[in-house]
């Protein structure tokens, strides 16, 4: 299954657990795993809150990191801290799934990460029924 997520900044969090949720429903899982999966090299998935303060720490940290640094990539396109962050963050996850829901904690929601400029993101969603 794949769900398409459009992006309005440059860094941003948007929270697509109930996009997620909904295949378990489609697919009638009830145990398993969820991989969900971002085949873009500027975007990532995160496991966190979706608090609007700890999403805005989440930007603030993921641009300090990559702050000042002379990227060798950026010859080409300049966006060699993207490409670097989202290595760092990973482009996916794998979730248990029981009892037909997804096993996270009380505060875990699935974010996409952008990355690299408003655009629209491609996110697959791959269940394994056990």
């Amino acid at each position: 299954m794949e769900i398409s997520v459009s992006t309005q900044n440059r860094y941003q969090l948007i929270d697509i657990t109930d996009q997620v949720e909904q295949v378990l429903v489609k697919e009638k899982v009830k145990s398993g795993l969820c991989l969900v999966f971002v085949p873009h090299s500027t975007a990532a998935i995160l496991l966190t809150e979706n608090e609007s303060g700890l999403k805005n720490d989440w930007l603030k940290i993921l641009k300090k990191l990559v702050k000042d640094e002379q990227f060798e990539h950026n010859r080409i396109d300049g966006n060699a801290d993207s490409h670097i962050l989202s290595g760092l963050l990973g482009q996916g996850k794998v979730l248990p799934i029981e009892n037909g829901k997804l096993v996270r904690g009380t505060w875990q929601q699935i974010l996409l990460v952008e990355l690299d400029d408003p655009r629209t993101r491609r996110v697959f969603i791959k269940v394994i029924k056990t």
